[in-house]
């Protein structure tokens, strides 16, 4: 098969696709590999790695989608590449389709078999390819909050950990997942006070396990939420439904009553975010305030350490990669239930469930997409 990496074109993203061992791997397979010059250069790998790597080095990225059979990106696609992309054409990327109507409408109308790294499954139930991109986010979420608490950065000027004499931040974390567990790890690290907030027994035992009592742990309902927000210095939002809009669990309410110079990073932002007053940014424009409260509400978080997140996606999606390349979207997808779960978008219809719900749209079953 002949697979292609584009340059990424979101505003500072410079995470890339597939990384040179990557590449070699799909070689040694007896695919051909395709790579936009510079995609990874800014990460440290040039083009001269992809070349030892056996992959073929061409001038843009028109000369990537006009000829790749699969096309491997880490974001999802921007205006310009919809109009790229065309029918039998696979996709494997992110999509957060959900909060995302116009990306979806340029997918659908392109034709193309676009499968989301955040929908693929494992057999735990769990979200192997959303997974190390989580902790990143999670662990990230943390550092650019104590960040925004300073006073430069239009926080209150607090330092989270503290000093003898002087008590830590108060974080209070909404979600208990991969993106607030590691959260709540550094932020009781930097020994601030943590409450992470959560639905599931399971998670809250895990949590009250691991930190032997340390962080305190409260089952989310409105009240809860309320509370632990309003006393909050910093507010992680780490909250996931698989391939749905992300719920509006702190209102506008809520963040009036928080305390000037607080600070809310709203990891959901990508499923269009937790917090009522969250909107998108990006690394050049991060935050905003909104009654006092600072908010960070970057789409691509991971992208700020993007040589560190690129190796961390690529170790998860390349067992599923060279999947797709080794037998084709549809043998990949119908030998591997965890992988079809993927599947987003397919000849102009959307197959996943929760992502037809979000958007009111009609949904084609994957199974019979496989089936055609």
């Amino acid at each position: 098969m002949l697979v292609g990496v584009p340059k990424e074109v979101k505003v500072h993203e410079y995470r890339v696709g597939l990384v040179p061992a990557s590449v070699r791997e799909l070689v040694a397979h007896g695919h051909e590999v395709l790579v936009e010059t510079g995609a990874g250069a800014a990460i440290g790998f040039p083009d001269e790695a992809y070349r030892a790597a056996g992959a073929a080095i061409v001038p843009d990225a028109a000369a990537v989608f006009a000829r790749a059979e699969l096309v491997v990106k880490v974001k999802e696609p921007q205006p310009r590449e919809w109009a790229q992309l065309r029918p039998g054409q696979v996709l494997f990327t992110y999509l957060h389709l959900a909060p995302d109507p116009d990306q979806a409408k340029g997918l659908m109308e392109s034709g193309c078999t676009a499968i989301a790294y955040e929908t693929v499954t494992d057999a735990q139930g769990g979200l192997p390819l959303l997974a190390p991109m989580s902790e990143v986010a999670g662990r990230m979420a943390v550092q650019v909050g104590a960040r925004c608490l300073e006073k430069e950065a239009g926080g209150a000027g607090i330092l989270l950990s503290g000093v003898p004499g002087v008590p830590g931040a108060k974080v209070a974390i909404i979600g208990g997942g991969v993106v607030g567990s590691n959260a709540a790890r550094i932020a009781h690290g930097m020994r601030a006070r943590v409450t992470v907030l959560d639905k599931s027994p399971r998670v809250m035992q895990a949590l009250d396990a691991e930190f032997n009592g340390a962080v305190d742990t409260l089952f989310a309902t409105s009240d809860s939420i309320e509370e632990a927000v309003i006393e909050a210095d910093l507010v992680i939002g780490a909250v996931l439904v698989p391939g749905a809009a992300a719920p509006r669990l702190v209102t506008r309410e809520m963040v009036r009553r928080m305390r000037p110079g607080s600070v809310v990073v709203d990891v959901a932002i990508d499923q269009g975010g937790c917090f009522e007053t969250s909107r998108p940014t990006t690394h050049a424009d991060p935050t905003y305030v909104v009654d006092g409260v600072v908010h960070y509400c970057v789409t691509n978080m991971p992208g700020a350490v993007a040589r560190t997140s690129a190796v961390a996606l690529n170790n998860a999606t390349l067992p599923f990669t060279l999947q797709l390349a080794d037998k084709g979207w549809k043998r990949a997808c119908a030998e591997n239930p965890h992988l079809a779960g993927g599947l987003n978008v397919h000849a102009g219809r959307v197959t996943h469930p929760a992502v037809a719900a979000a958007l009111g749209l009609d949904l084609l079953p994957a199974e019979r997409a496989l089936a055609g």
